[in-house]
């Protein structure tokens, strides 16, 4: 008979250890597994953040110039009715966007003449993000301004600065706020890269002339809204840019804020810009080429008006000879004492006088200097 209590043979022993053991490790893998793993696993606390310090000087500037000035720029949508053919039926579709920016206290708001041509409704919309519906109050297309008129009952936004433009540099840094595919409030940043740059104007529109070239981003929306300097001041307004894909290329143009400084005040006035002229046609790179070796500086008169006030003047026009040569007119070097180098000049000069204003022309005839008298007529047609 066997005793049960008779020790187990020794292979069955060895086989009883491996299972304790087994059950042990077993146990102690259960219990140190949460130290192992959080001993294996990647830190996951936060990291200590580096001090900043200081913004740049730049950056401060920039900052404090889209601060100031943002609240007063304006985003504009614009709509057209369109009739149904079918039904007859008169809808308003949205037509594009642009930019602007306050004017005055009396709510009045300046963009490009192209962002509200053809529109029946636009309605302007402010950093508060509250909308108005606009009203045209006058539009100069040879000059792509318009001026609309809001009604802010309160906390109307203030007036941009205005600066000067006659006295810009090439290099000179510029920023750009506006509207940009419909992204309201957008700043972009860059150069003035040339100035007085000539391009057509809509629609086969006469040119616009004296523009400020830059490389700040410019994107359709843009239109309108301000171009600042590093004072804050208003210094043009983004009309155009050059650009194959209809994107920014880094060539924006700009309208000048002296001019628009003429014409504004006139378009909320009187509705209109009525430029006085004196009846001449001349061209900057005409007269150029044909003062290359006369040793003279001025604008070349290459056609004269008929009953124009320049031809009850007596002002003589280029003209060719039999022989084919060209025989030189009459030479504009100067107008009231004024330089006159480029059309530009003679423009900015007629937009500040009046129809009916008498003007003194020193003119070039035959090697010799002679004042000339014009009464300044409005312009026809």
């Amino acid at each position: 008979m066997n005793d049960p209590w008779q020790s187990a043979p020794p292979r069955r022993r060895a086989w009883h250890r491996v299972v304790l053991w087994s059950v042990v490790i077993g146990a102690l893998a259960l219990i140190l597994w949460p130290v192992g793993r959080d001993l294996l696993k990647p830190s996951a606390k936060p990291r200590d953040v580096a001090a900043r310090g200081d913004l740049a000087d730049d950056e401060q500037t920039t900052i404090g110039i889209f601060e100031s000035v943002s609240p007063s720029v304006v985003n504009i949508t614009t709509s057209a009715r369109v009739r149904d053919l079918w039904t007859r039926r008169v809808s308003e579709v949205p037509r594009g966007t642009g930019s602007g920016f306050v004017w005055d206290d009396d709510g009045h708001v300046v963009t490009n003449y192209h962002v509200i041509a053809g529109a029946s409704r636009a309605v302007v919309g402010l950093d508060s993000g509250r909308t108005f519906d606009a009203v045209l109050v006058g539009a100069s297309p040879e000059h792509d301004l318009a001026v609309l008129k809001i009604n802010v009952p309160m906390d109307a936004p203030p007036p941009v600065p205005i600066g000067t433009s006659t006295d810009l540099r090439v290099g000179q840094k510029v920023f750009a706020i506006g509207n940009p595919f419909g992204l309201d409030h957008t700043l972009t940043t860059g150069v003035i890269s040339a100035l007085d740059r000539t391009i057509p104007g809509e629609r086969n529109g006469p040119d616009i002339e004296g523009l400020i070239q830059s490389d700040a981003a410019i994107n359709p929306g843009n239109s309108g809204g301000p171009l600042i300097d590093s004072a804050g001041r208003l210094i043009g307004i983004n009309t155009a840019i050059y650009s194959p894909t209809g994107a920014s290329a880094g060539i924006g143009f700009s309208v000048p804020v002296d001019m628009v400084n003429r014409v504004v005040p006139k378009l909320i006035a009187d509705g209109e810009f009525l430029r006085p002229l004196i009846g001449i046609t001349a061209n900057d790179e005409v007269s150029e080429r044909l003062l290359a070796d006369a040793g003279v500086e001025g604008i070349m008169v290459l056609e004269v008006g008929p009953g124009s006030p320049a031809e009850r003047a007596g002002l003589r026009p280029a003209r060719r000879a039999s022989d084919g040569s060209v025989l030189l007119g009459d030479l504009i070097q100067a107008i009231d004492g004024k330089p006159m180098r480029r059309m530009s000049d003679l423009t900015a000069l007629l937009e500040s006088h009046q129809v009916g204003d008498r003007i003194v022309l020193t003119i070039w005839r035959d090697g010799e200097l002679s004042p000339v008298e014009v009464v300044l007529a409005a312009p026809t047609g």
